[in-house]
């Protein structure tokens, strides 16, 4: 039986709050309530949600919950940004490369589940 670990989109969820863990590590330790705290909680949020709309019934339940990992993951590409111009990061682990890919797989899963 299929469940969301098998989703590519679950696991580029996981790849990324890795990612994001070993990043915010190097974050001044000022941050640790601030920038460092909201990153990585946006990261987690989005497998998360995906997890939770899989598990759910009903195809607008899951698609609601897709919404919710697509929000989390363009505040997690805003809270990066900012990390970038305050120069707490320089993207050598490549954050915004993977972003942009699973927004683009997440967009097609939702535009795959809503013509189902």
């Amino acid at each position: 039986m299929k469940t969301h670990k098998d989703l590519e989109i679950w696991q580029l969820g996981i790849d990324l709050v890795e990612l994001v863990y070993a990043m915010t590590k190097g974050f001044p330790k000022d941050e640790l309530y601030g920038l460092t705290s909201q990153m990585r909680r946006a990261a987690v949020s989005v497998p998360s949600n995906i997890a939770e709309g899989a598990a759910r019934q009903g195809k607008k339940e899951n698609l609601q919950f897709l919404y919710i990992a697509l929000g989390s993951l363009s505040e997690l590409e805003t809270q990066h940004l900012i990390s970038l111009r305050l120069n707490y990061s320089t993207d050598k682990e490549n954050l915004s490369e993977l972003i942009e890919k699973l927004r683009r797989k997440l967009l097609n899963y939702i535009k795959y589940n809503k013509t189902k």
